[in-house]
């Protein structure tokens, strides 16, 4: 089986991948890490030397390259591959099964406040324009998160309980 995590920022995707991975005995991947091992520099650093293009474009050849992987796995996606490259075209053709890690404008507020500092694309935002930025970006990307094959809420939800719902829906 092959699951993929898709949503925003903060919705959990990568935490919810780790623990998920663990229940099925399945191999965990995040997507970004996986990208940093292969160029050998943080995605911060891709950015700032090569730029956007060429990162979308290596992070379209990588998605290929795992999901025609044989093994199994869990897959935590950065919170914009669904939107470009025709990435959600190939998460929608592949034998994988998609799942959108929804969370609240709110809930994904507050925790981005706390982890402003290990977020570069949102570190210098003020609460308000922060909460504005999420809304704006999160309108213009739900087009390609809600394609997924499954849509699970997270809002309100500890991670057991977002882990038990994953289990009985993937069943």
């Amino acid at each position: 089986m092959k699951i993929i995590l898709l949503g925003y920022m903060a919705s959990g995707k990568s935490t919810i991948g780790r623990e998920l991975s663990k229940k099925l005995y399945m191999n965990f991947i995040d997507l970004d890490n996986y990208i940093s091992e292969k160029e050998k520099m943080s995605i911060s650093e891709i950015f700032e030397n090569k730029g956007e293009i060429y990162f979308r474009r290596i992070e379209n050849n990588y998605l290929k390259e795992i999901l025609n992987s044989e093994e199994d796995f869990v897959l935590s996606l950065g919170g914009g591959t669904p939107c470009y490259a025709n990435n959600m075209d190939v998460i929608l053709t592949s034998q994988a099964k998609s799942i959108y890690i929804k969370a609240s404008i709110g809930t994904l507020v507050s925790r981005l406040l706390k982890e402003k500092s290990e977020r570069p694309l949102v570190a210098n935002f003020d609460d308000e324009e922060l909460a504005e930025f999420v809304a704006k970006h999160l309108f213009e990307r739900s087009f390609f998160y809600q394609q997924a094959n499954y849509v699970l809420n997270t809002d309100n939800k500890d991670l057991q309980e977002v882990i038990t719902e994953l289990r009985i829906l993937l069943h």
